[in-house]
């Protein structure tokens, strides 16, 4: 019987000293002072908006003409895509429409593609979208287009 309480005591010993090396818990280190710490947000991010009105970051193929598909980007590989802008090269695949749309030819031309002008996204804030992309043509061109053609972005 002795035995076994003397194997309690020394349990809550144990415990007791365990417990005093812990220290309490105002001895624990402070966080950071407020004066270290990082009052900035992190930026948000920046994204393309697509017809459907989905977030898109550096996306394979861009539809341009929403209505009737006689546009898009396609094989786009991104150089540079940041909160400020991006950079890809690829190719315009633009329907020639002769004799019209619908029984036209869809032709490839080498484009490089640049966003700029963030802006805040309304449909949500926590991110940025592009509200400017220019295509440039370095080895021909669309007839009808000029070899740098700057658009506005849809939100």
């Amino acid at each position: 019987m002795r035995t076994r309480g003397m194997t309690k005591a020394a349990t809550l010993c144990a415990a007791a000293v365990f417990v005093a090396a812990m220290g309490p818990a105002s001895a624990a280190p402070e966080a950071a002072p407020a004066a270290t710490r990082s009052m900035e947000q992190p930026s948000p991010r920046t994204v393309l908006v697509d017809c459907f009105w989905q977030a898109q970051v550096r996306p394979a193929d861009f539809m341009l003409a929403c209505g009737d598909g006689n546009s898009r980007l396609t094989s786009l590989r991104w150089s540079q895509w940041d909160q400020d802008k991006a950079v890809a090269r690829g190719r315009n695949l633009v329907n020639d429409c002769d004799p019209y749309c619908a029984e036209g030819t869809f032709r490839s031309y080498p484009v490089v593609v640049r966003l700029d002008r963030p802006e805040r996204w309304d449909k949500d804030p926590d991110l940025r979208h592009y509200g400017r992309m220019t295509l440039t043509y370095p080895d021909g061109r669309p007839e009808r287009l000029a070899p740098v053609e700057t658009y506005p972005l849809w939100d």
